[in-house]
């Protein structure tokens, strides 16, 4: 059961050197995502002078969150293994491959990375307002489960491609297969969600826009579909082979 992997983790890793390094690699990740993924929306609607969303701005994001994670991803992998993602780091945590001090960290990294990537876009574009997640068409439940059903899909991902012991070869395709599934997810959920599946990512616009409604969704079912897809991986496919955390190294 994923639960007996589950570690705290020592206050030291705190100030473990290289915990703060992974958490400072979060940070940037996670900046370079956000400001590529809401500067795509920025860059459309300037284009668009301020058009209603079309299929092509639907398109757009998709583009620019695939190839913005894979990037993201790419440049943390060897370092805090590039989550980019509150939901992702609950579900390695839950999995028994984080320790809750060291995902503590992460999450914290990756809001100021995310408020960071606001502000700076903000900025260069002449204090363009930075708009937040809203919902489009659906009830607040139903945006829920879309939420759920979408970090379901990255999650699991994750862990077949970046997480699972076995892995083998298959690691080296995991950032465009993690970009990959974003893009297609944003696809299917961006027109009702706006397919967030990253509390940081739906943070960083909430903070800079001062707009928290219906915030809470944002949270709840990316955490909710990470902590499934984790327990649901774990269980089935790592259980009977799963390698403990290096606790020594701390």
């Amino acid at each position: 059961m994923p639960i007996h992997e589950i570690a705290v983790g020592r206050y030291e890793e705190f100030r473990h050197p290289g915990a703060l390094k992974a958490a400072a690699a979060e940070f940037f990740s996670t900046l370079i995502f956000v400001f590529a993924g809401q500067g795509s929306g920025l860059a459309f609607s300037k284009l668009t002078d301020g058009g209603a969303t079309t299929p092509s701005g639907l398109v757009s994001a998709a583009l620019a969150h695939a190839f913005g994670l894979f990037v993201a991803v790419s440049v943390g992998a060897n370092i805090s293994g590039g989550h980019v993602n509150p939901a992702v780091t609950f579900g390695a945590f839950i999995g028994g491959n984080l320790t809750l001090i060291r995902g503590i960290l992460y999450i914290i990294a990756q809001l100021l990375g995310s408020t960071v990537a606001c502000l700076l876009l903000s900025f260069a574009t002449g204090g363009s307002p930075i708009s937040a997640f809203a919902l489009s068409g659906v009830s607040v439940w139903s945006a829920f489960v879309f939420e759920i059903v979408m970090t379901f899909g990255l999650v699991y991902t994750v862990y077949a491609t970046a997480i699972d012991p076995k892995k083998g070869e298959l690691g080296i395709i995991a950032p465009i297969a993690i970009g990959l599934i974003v893009g297609a997810n944003i696809l299917a959920g961006g027109a009702f969600t706006g397919a967030s599946m990253n509390p940081a990512v739906s943070f960083g616009p909430a903070l800079v826009s001062w707009d928290w409604t219906n915030h809470w969704v944002y949270w709840a079912g990316p955490i909710v579909g990470g902590g499934v897809a984790a327990v649901v991986y774990e269980l089935i496919f790592i259980s009977s082979s799963h390698e403990p955390l290096p606790v020594a190294d701390y």
